[in-house]
């Protein structure tokens, strides 16, 4: 069994995968855009036949998937849900949370913890919580 995270964008899915390209080395697995459907019941769902029906792109292990949903609205609204980032150091931690938080909102600044050497938590521009942490060394 296996639980995939499908990140609802509202009209922004283009914009919000682009920005993990340049930001976290995301790589577009597939992008298919409402019109790509070859059901024409599928193409007569959304209103905009150029926003992504569906997309998925893999960040490091992970695969995320995207979507512009049916109706695509001004703000995606993605509440309760956190993703949280694993660094290989504190360079790459501070690279990460520099690049994610541009234009987004910083609600904990790169820290020192108790449970590792750097920990920050910040709302990305497309509404999107994370977590960078530095990892753990192997013991």
């Amino acid at each position: 069994m296996q639980i995939q995270t499908i990140l609802a964008f509202g009209g922004h899915s283009e914009a919000a995968i682009q920005f993990y390209k340049q930001a976290i080395g995301a790589e577009v697995q597939v992008m298919l855009r409402w019109k790509d459907s070859p059901d024409p019941v599928m193409r007569s769902i959304s209103s905009d036949l150029d926003k992504i029906m569906h997309a998925s792109f893999r960040v490091g292990d992970t695969i995320l998937m995207a979507t512009d949903g049916i109706q695509t609205l001004a703000q995606p609204d993605i509440k309760g849900l956190t993703l949280n980032l694993e660094a290989r150091d504190d360079s790459e931690a501070r690279q990460l949370f520099a690049a994610l938080s541009n234009g987004g909102t910083v609600q904990m600044p790169l820290s020192k913890t108790f449970w590792t050497s750097l920990s920050g938590m910040l709302t990305d521009r497309f509404g999107v919580s994370w977590m960078v942490n530095v990892a753990s060394p192997e013991e």
